[in-house]
């Protein structure tokens, strides 16, 4: 019989550790795991409270039934009956337990799933991330290209700025020796003015020209003598003179028959006069006849009976240099 309550009272001991131990750490486990799903943790743990509150009280069921069976070993009727609920309470921990597992297995899935899509979304970031590091590379490649082209206009610019400066420098220069050539003239009908890059010489027809006449009088011939002599030996120039008449029609059998071949041939004249009496190359030259159109003044008649001589820089090198850069691109095509 002493045997038989020995072996009663290791099962229980046994069983006892069992209950104490499993669920500790089971629960320890399942926490850490299922902190995702602590609500429905929440009730397990409550129940497993309940079983450890249980199993204290069975705790101390059996210690006061270890000190009656030592008192009275001979009642193995109540050890027996204690034995058999610790074993239902086991079966109910072992049940528990089985669920826990089942739980943290179901959890343990439910991670490995979230962890595959995770993983797929971060490929596929990785993926576009490359894509949009690669456009950023083309893109910076394009712009450090722009920027270089940017910098060559910007000098090509500086360049025809400076060529424009001193195109301008010289024009300058030749208005304030024309103005000085024709110093002696000044309030007789002539006018040295720079506008838009270029000298106009206004002289009105009076000082040149008798009514309806192409054949330059002597008062004015010293003038166009002068302003020849001003511009000679500068070959980087065109020079149009123009031959402008007021709306007073006039017809003739003869040349001149209308202000159109009146104006024609008082600049041809006045560049006779020019070529005759200076060395300007006669390819620098250009006649044109504005007839009545290009008035001045509407109200004035004599103003606009004039000759215009306009000087212009040659713009062969600017032309040059900017044809260059428009080439320049096509061929980077």
């Amino acid at each position: 019989m002493k045997n038989n309550i020995t072996v009663l009272l290791s099962a229980a001991c046994v069983a006892t550790v069992l209950y104490s131990c499993v669920p500790n750490r089971q629960f320890t486990d399942v926490k850490n795991k299922q902190e995702a799903c602590e609500a429905e943790n929440k009730q397990l743990r409550a129940n497993a409270e309940v079983f450890e509150t249980r199993l204290n009280e069975f705790d101390s069921k059996y210690t006061v039934a270890e000190k009656k069976i030592e008192a009275l070993k001979s009642d193995t009727a109540v050890m027996g009956n204690s034995l058999r609920i610790l074993r239902k309470q086991y079966d109910k921990i072992n049940a528990l337990n089985d669920e826990l597992l089942s739980k943290s297995a179901s959890l343990n899935a439910g991670s490995e799933r979230e962890k595959n899509t995770l993983m797929a979304e971060l490929e596929e970031l990785r993926v576009r991330l490359l894509a949009k590091e690669d456009a950023l590379n083309e893109l910076e490649s394009t712009l450090n290209s722009k920027e270089e082209e940017l910098q060559d206009r910007e000098q090509k610019l500086t360049q025809l700025r400076q060529m424009i400066q001193r195109k301008d420098s010289a024009m300058q220069a030749l208005r304030a020796s024309v103005s000085k050539a024709l110093l002696g003239f000044e309030g007789k009908g002539i006018t040295v003015e720079k506008r838009n890059g270029r000298v106009y010489v206004s002289m009105e027809a009076q000082l040149l020209f008798a009514t309806g006449s192409t054949e330059i009088d002597q008062k004015g011939k010293q003038a166009v003598i002068d302003l020849a002599r001003a511009i000679q030996g500068n070959d980087d120039l065109h020079i149009m003179v123009e031959g402008h008449t007021d709306t007073d029609e006039f017809s003739r059998t003869t040349y001149p028959r209308n202000n159109w071949d009146l104006s024609v041939l008082r600049a041809t004249s006045v560049i006779k006069l020019m070529t005759e009496n200076s060395d300007i190359d006669p390819r620098l030259l250009t006649a044109a006849g504005r007839s009545q159109y290009q008035p001045v003044d509407p109200a004035n008649k004599a103003k606009n009976r004039r000759i215009e001589v306009i000087l212009s820089p040659k713009l062969d090198e600017l032309f040059d240099a900017i044809q260059a850069d428009e080439v320049a691109p096509e061929e980077n095509k």
